[in-house]
């Protein structure tokens, strides 16, 4: 099993650091004020002897400590605010709703807010994504046949020539010359890891990442230009599916994802990432064996970067691959979430029988 807490000079250089990737990983509690903290907490540091570290709220509030109010530990990481669901819910039921800064204002919520958290999240500003779900809605009018002109008053554009541009500049041709492509759609997932976006095509899962991971907006660059069609928020089969497994996945009843995917890399990274594949639910192997495996004896660190480049997490589980002396090694999810990952296949990989 994974250590409870990483060396303390780690945790010490965490906290030092307020490296927020550490946070859920780890708490520190300091004995002169009686308050437990995240690593991030933005809170003056303590002297390093005042300090001592918990894995879980639960264990430093027992030992007597109070949860501080900055940095707020006993909240979920990654959890979206209760306005950004909302306006997600009202997108979703209604693509052409006039969401503008005055209505957010109208609601109470701060337009400059609104777009940081989307463009953290989304990697798209609010209004960019807003934008994007309605011509997305658009175009499966069009797919289903509706004409373009309809399509796009039904999805609040104003004049049949506003919409044909707004296409043309999001899918490179006309509605009707595009009707017969493919894009990638969105959706925003919960988990009990924090939000994910997931992204799928009509072959399959093409996307799954964590939303406020530093290099989300690189990966959605990077996947549009490999698969070369656009990225539109939206609903798919694939979507819904993955987020049944998750679900599946997260309350230990499943132990393999039965998911189409459609991976796009070069050679050596789509090699690498169906070694992922292969490593057995509840196992871990490290860079040494994974570089031996793709027959590249020594590339370990091409191996890493591989891994950092998987943009479906979770399911192409590059969180399985461990530093050779068992320690966690890098994540770009944050080390929290891979220390979660495996305790939970840890501790049921004894349920399913091989295979299952």
């Amino acid at each position: 099993m994974i250590s409870t807490l990483p060396p303390r000079s780690e945790l010490e250089r965490a906290s030092r650091e307020r490296d927020a990737g550490y946070d859920g990983l780890f708490y520190l509690a300091v004995r002169t004020t009686g308050i437990f903290c995240r690593p991030s907490c933005p809170a003056r540091k303590p002297r390093p002897e005042n300090v001592e570290y918990f894995g879980t709220p639960r264990e430093a509030m027992f030992a007597g400590y109070r949860p501080c109010l900055r940095c707020r530990p006993l909240e979920a990481v990654g959890r979206p605010p209760a306005w950004a669901t909302e306006l997600l819910g009202e997108l979703e039921r209604d693509p052409a709703a006039r969401l503008d800064d005055a209505e957010l204002r109208r609601r109470g919520l701060e337009p400059a807010r609104v777009r940081r958290l989307f463009q953290r999240q989304f990697g798209m500003t609010f209004h960019a994504f807003r934008r994007a779900r309605r011509l997305g809605s658009a175009f499966d009018a069009v797919r289903r046949g509706e004409r373009a002109e309809d399509a796009g008053w039904d999805s609040g554009y104003e004049s049949a020539s506003g919409f044909r541009e707004a296409f043309a500049r999001r899918f490179g041709a006309s509605p009707a010359r595009a009707a017969s492509g493919d894009c990638v759609r969105l959706a925003w997932l919960e988990s009990p890891v924090g939000p994910l976006l997931a992204g799928a095509t009509e072959q399959g899962v093409a996307l799954l990442e964590f939303t406020d991971r530093r290099a989300l907006e690189r990966q959605l660059e990077t996947l549009e230009r490999r698969l070369g069609r656009p990225l539109l928020p939206g609903a798919s089969p694939h979507l819904d599916a993955l987020r049944e497994q998750l679900g599946e996945y997260f309350a230990g009843d499943r132990s393999r994802f039965e998911l189409p995917l459609d991976l796009a890399g070069t050679p050596f990274e789509l090699e690498v990432w169906r070694r992922l594949l292969e490593i057995p639910y509840g196992e871990t192997r490290s860079y040494e064996e994974m570089a031996n495996g793709v027959g590249r004896p020594g590339a370990q660190r091409a191996v890493g970067t591989a891994n950092g480049r998987n943009r479906i997490a979770i399911v192409v589980p590059c969180h399985r691959v461990v530093n050779k002396d068992g320690r966690l090694g890098g994540y770009g999810g944050g080390l929290w979430r891979k220390r979660f990952l495996l305790d939970l296949e840890q501790r049921r990989a004894g349920l399913f029988a091989p295979g299952s």
